[in-house]
């Protein structure tokens, strides 16, 4: 259980850190399961948006910096993506 940062609420975490870095560790650290699976959803916006390539080193790093100010690790704008949330 991980008191998620993003969510604010004690909720299982991930079973494993998802990267092999400071970042990956501060997530499994203080992001739960449930936060993470948003972000993975909502990350698919981003890559087809930009068309990021993720084997490259500099698709890899505006996603990370993506990830870091997503769940509030890092101070900075989320850039937009062409898809909007429905309004309730």
């Amino acid at each position: 259980m991980v008191q998620c940062r993003k969510l604010g609420k004690l909720l299982p975490g991930l079973s494993r850190p998802p990267f092999k870095n400071e970042l990956g560790k501060r997530i499994y650290e203080e992001i739960s399961k449930e936060a993470w699976d948003e972000w993975l959803k909502e990350s698919v916006r981003y890559i087809n948006t930009y068309r990021w390539d993720l084997a490259s080193a500099e698709g890899q790093q505006k996603m990370m910096e993506q990830i870091a100010i997503h769940f509030g690790f890092e101070e900075g704008e989320k850039i937009e993506t062409a898809w909007t949330p429905p309004k309730p």
